[in-house]
């Protein structure tokens, strides 16, 4: 019996997905009670659109950090790479191509930040922070400061709804946490992913290239970017340089709340899709009870420190279980 009961502590302190859905479903009922249009379908299929962008976001962030890097620069990529396609969009350029080249600029964006850390020997965090202004400057100096509008052009992603409930665009996340995990879980890539965040000193010696895996990694955040900046303009549709402020945190926040410690070599990708949910559900449950935004804000912070002492939390106690 005890041996069942060690086995079942170190399952879900192994799985916080299964806290975290909890949690979702607690605050959900308090949600409904208090507002009874929360359980409606269109606030559903609402708050499923609000998670697309930073699912995806949050995907790229899981990777970077179970690999022991972090780009706190996603926020200023993804108003650079969307503002690129806007004013494309407005000078003429059909909207997919447009899209196409705002996704190579949120690649290139996320690889230089790579390239950087591994050819300067710094931390990416450090390179990452000094790209926040870059990134926020080239994208000023391109649209001159002003919000790009592009109503009617690329509404198709953005307007789209499955049986006129499920957002085509959270499909698309989906897809893009489906693809996450089958990379970290079944390929050689996220062993690596894994091994490099666990210790990179005996990865190199064990001949895994880690320079030339950190920027695949990168690309993959990149290219995971970029595909959240498309839809957040489909979905807006209008851009400007500060188009995704303040979603690196949640990103960061969501993958420390689905179990990734912020250390690396750990992390599950199913933890990260509940995180966002939850963050999500947070987010929908306040406004549907009408808090104040400011508090709102404040809310949110203590989230992400709850997250980091959640995280620490579980990891001391599953390492006392295993002494």
């Amino acid at each position: 019996m005890n041996t069942l009961t060690h086995r079942l502590k170190m399952t879900l302190l192994g799985n916080q997905w299964v806290f975290l859905l909890a949690v979702v479903i607690i605050l959900s009922v308090i949600a409904g009670v208090v507002n009874p249009r929360y359980f409606t379908v269109r606030n559903m299929s609402n708050l499923l659109e609000q998670i697309a962008v930073l699912g995806l976001v949050a995907c790229g962030a899981t990777i970077l950090i179970v690999s022991g890097n972090f780009d706190i620069s996603v926020g200023a990529n993804i108003g650079l790479s969307a503002s690129v396609m806007a004013v494309l969009m407005r000078s003429g350029v059909p909207p997919f191509a447009a899209a196409g080249i705002g996704l190579v600029v949120a690649i290139g964006a996320a690889t230089f930040i790579g390239g950087c850390s591994i050819a300067f020997h710094a931390p990416s965090f450090i390179i990452s922070l000094a790209s926040i202004g870059v990134f926020q400057g080239i994208a000023l100096a391109l649209t001159g400061g002003t919000l790009q509008t592009i109503y009617g052009q690329f509404e198709a992603l953005g307007g789209t709804r499955v049986f006129d409930i499920i957002p085509v665009i959270f499909l698309i996340s989906l897809v893009g946490f489906l693809a996450t995990h089958s990379m970290l879980t079944h390929t050689q890539l996220g062993r690596r992913v894994y091994a490099i965040g666990n210790n990179a000193r005996a990865a190199f010696l064990a001949g895994i290239r880690v320079n030339a895996n950190r920027m695949i990694f990168f690309f993959l955040n990149g290219l995971l970017v970029g595909v959240a900046a498309m839809l957040l303009l489909s979905r807006v549709g209008a851009a400007q340089p500060t188009t995704g402020s303040g979603i690196e945190l949640q990103a960061i926040g969501s993958a420390v709340v689905g179990g990734t410690p912020m250390s690396g070599g750990r992390g599950k990708i199913i933890g990260t899709f509940f995180g966002v949910l939850l963050w999500g559900v947070i987010a929908n449950a306040l406004n549907m009870m009408r808090v104040d935004p400011y508090f709102q804000d404040i809310i949110f912070g203590l989230l992400i420190v709850l997250a980091v002492a959640v995280s620490s939390l579980r990891l001391r106690i599953q390492q006392s279980l295993m002494a």
